[in-house]
């Protein structure tokens, strides 16, 4: 079975994901498609880095991922398809597919955009038809040349100062508003601070009294920051490069 998975900041009110599943379907017919989301927020390349590093790996080996969040189309950044460890991904070069170039398997192709493209719609034009192919046994090799510089945007580091604190930040907000961030705790007797807030650590959402800010890891290994019943971003007013911190101890 070909797989070829779609991630877009496209939403579903307009045609764009509908006419990028019709090259799909016409170019790889026995291919099954699947939306993973089309409501990434507009242009939010960060957004959707960290999407994709949630779900590349969770494919089989052979599904083609097709990441189109692409605010520079037409400009003269690259068009770029990668194999890693044994997936494809199909998309701009503008970090969003950063999660699979860390792997020592990696390897990159920059994909030819026709001059028939529309200069607005790579998607379509460009990108579809390098995931359908892709779909269908093209090789990597076949598809493009040689790309040595791809763009590779990491997680920031949280940073530990001589007293044995961590301070990071927040790097997204999830739709039921629990705040993701970049700390890493390994024991339950941490507390994570958001500005002048302290937020106890449990294991569940169950463990918090209802109202309660509580951080507890969550299930990409990151800290995250909770209400219970409630959402945490709007009721303490976090948002994405929001300051936390873990005290020493």
């Amino acid at each position: 079975m070909n797989v070829i998975t779609l991630l877009t900041d496209f939403g579903t009110a307009d045609g764009y994901v509908a006419e990028m599943k019709g090259v799909l379907v016409s170019n790889a017919p026995s291919a099954t498609l699947i939306d993973l989301s089309h409501e990434v927020p507009a242009q939010d390349v960060a957004f959707a880095r960290l999407t994709v590093a949630r779900y590349w790996r969770r494919f089989p080996v052979g599904t083609v991922h097709l990441v189109v969040v692409d605010p520079g189309v037409g400009t003269a950044r690259e068009a770029i398809a990668v194999e890693s460890e044994g997936r494809f991904l199909v998309g701009p070069d503008n970090g969003v597919l950063s999660p699979a170039l860390f792997s020592l398997s990696a390897r990159v192709v920059s994909v030819p955009v026709p001059i028939t493209a529309s200069p607005t719609f790579h998607g379509r034009d460009v990108f579809a038809p390098a995931a359908a192919a892709l779909a269908q046994g093209t090789s990597l090799d076949e598809l493009g040349d040689v790309f040595h510089s791809p763009v590779r945007l990491r997680t920031p580091q949280p940073r530990r100062d001589g007293d044995g604190s961590l301070h990071g930040e927040v790097l997204t907000i999830d739709r039921f508003g629990n705040v993701m961030t970049n700390l890493v705790v390994r024991d339950a007797g941490g507390v994570v601070v958001a500005g002048a807030r302290t937020a106890r650590l449990v294991r569940t959402y169950g463990e918090a009294a209802s109202g309660e800010l509580v951080a507890l890891v969550g299930s990409s290994g990151f800290v995250e920051l909770a209400v219970r019943d409630g959402n945490a971003a709007l009721t303490f007013g976090l948002s994405r490069g929001h300051a936390v911190s873990r005290p020493a101890g």
